[in-house]
């Protein structure tokens, strides 16, 4: 067998090296990558309502490009906003270990997101932030709740208008906080502090009713097998009548 010259080995030695430094690039172009999706898309800007258990603020949306600023200011009265929330709807996924197939889940596969006291809670606030919201704004909002002396579940988003659509983001619906934590890993992320981030997985599917009043969103094949997970609805909210607040009784 012939032993390979100095040539054949300097030509292995550089296409070896060439193939590291594609893969130092990709390895960096991956933590880029890693990097912008783990930053906080808004800081906070101004508190609207603050309370240990929730709020309403407006933050600075990083993602808003010139030329395509959110619609904001805007006058929304409650009954608008009241409307919109009372209309988002949760999709529990089938479990048969929770008993839907039999029917004895206490919760029905399709439910409401936001009771009466949320909505009644959380309308006036959002509608006077979006009165005081900026183009370049978003309006986020939070609630949680304990289920045990050491964990609590979060609901929390954002909502913003682009012309007559109302985009809200629903990040957490009742995410435990201790998720991660359940499986090891240290948690390092304050929930209060990203709104707009999921704390665990959302297995619910959001949608909106009535359908008349939910614009889809026109994907291609691709796009939606890595957006299975997208947690905004886009909501022609003028559509809907005013919903009146029910106040909860005491």
């Amino acid at each position: 067998m012939n032993e390979p010259n100095q040539t054949d080995r300097i030509d292995q030695t550089d296409q070896i090296d060439q193939m590291n430094k594609i893969c130092l690039v990709i390895l960096a172009l991956a933590g880029a990558g890693l990097s912008c999706a783990c930053s906080p898309r808004q800081f906070t800007t101004v508190t609207i309502y603050d309370h240990p258990t929730a709020y309403v603020r407006l933050e600075f949306d990083r993602t808003v490009t010139k030329g395509a600023e959110h619609s904001h200011p805007i006058v929304l009265t409650p009954g608008q906003i009241a409307a919109v929330l009372g209309g988002v709807r949760i999709h529990e996924p089938i479990a048969l270990v929770r008993g839907d197939i039999l029917q004895q889940d206490p919760i029905p596969r399709v439910h409401p997101a936001f009771t009466d006291k949320d909505i009644a809670l959380f309308a006036p606030l959002l509608a006077q932030a979006l009165s005081k919201a900026t183009p370049e704004e978003v309006v986020t909002f939070y609630q949680t709740r304990p289920i045990s002396a050491i964990t609590r579940e979060v609901t929390s988003g954002g909502l913003f208008i682009q012309g007559d659509k109302l985009h809200l983001i629903l990040a957490n619906y009742r995410s435990h906080t201790r998720y991660m934590a359940d499986f090891g890993v240290a948690e390092t992320q304050d929930d209060r502090l990203t709104p707009m981030q999921s704390l665990a997985p959302q297995d619910g599917r959001l949608d909106f009713e009535p359908d008349s009043a939910k614009q889809e969103r026109s994907v291609g094949v691709l796009s939606m097998l890595f957006q299975t997970d997208h947690r905004e609805l886009t909501v022609l909210y003028k559509q809907l009548p005013p919903r009146p607040l029910v106040q909860p009784t005491p």
